[in-house]
């Protein structure tokens, strides 16, 4: 069954770094009654959506090895945790890094406030062109990193490692993914 999941996983990540968030997006998408979980039936909706063909039987294993709880639901957490592809300490420990020097506050969220004196939206082009605030291109910005059923301006370390998950499985080598960690947050 691992298989199946495995399957799954590199269908996704063909997509390019943001392909499991965009598959989270799918999800939200296919929740109908808006419980924030899906069902079985929705679960296979999302799949077809997505474009990922795997058959009624392989729908079903896939939603049972998601499940962990057994409630016949998944919710964007549980699906996650099992899609993200395993990451080595090297790579935890940088994103953990580059999140503690975002979340000056400490309080375990970066929000607007921690952004502002650490990230420059002078040359964002819209905050140039004068159609963005600069709170509008810090929330730009954590959009980037949010979940996609919580556009709230509030990123948490899971949703900060949730998308370097995505931009670690196109990086075959530690090496190179610690360096450009390192440079881009200057760590």
């Amino acid at each position: 069954m691992c298989d199946v999941l495995e399957e799954l996983r590199q269908h996704c990540l063909s997509r390019g770094a943001a392909g499991i968030k965009g598959l989270g997006r799918v999800f939200s998408i296919m929740d109908d009654d808006g419980s924030k979980t899906l069902d079985l039936q929705e679960f296979q909706k999302a799949l077809e959506t997505y474009g990922v063909c795997v058959g009624k039987d392989k729908a079903t294993q896939i939603f049972a090895m998601i499940d962990k709880d057994g409630s016949g639901t998944i919710d964007f957490n549980e699906f996650l945790e099992k899609l993200r592809p395993p990451m080595s300490s090297a790579r935890v420990q940088v994103i953990q890094q580059a999140f503690k020097k975002l979340d000056r506050t400490g309080d375990g969220v970066v929000t607007v406030e921690d952004l502002q004196g650490v990230y420059n939206c002078k040359q964002h082009p819209k905050f140039k062109s004068g159609q963005w605030t600069e709170e509008q291109v810090f929330r730009s910005f954590l959009d980037s990193f949010d979940s996609p059923y919580e556009k709230d301006g509030k990123v948490t370390l899971d949703e900060f490692v949730n998308y370097y998950s995505g931009v670690s499985a196109s990086i075959d080598s530690d090496e190179y993914f610690v360096t450009m960690m390192k440079n881009a947050w200057k760590l």
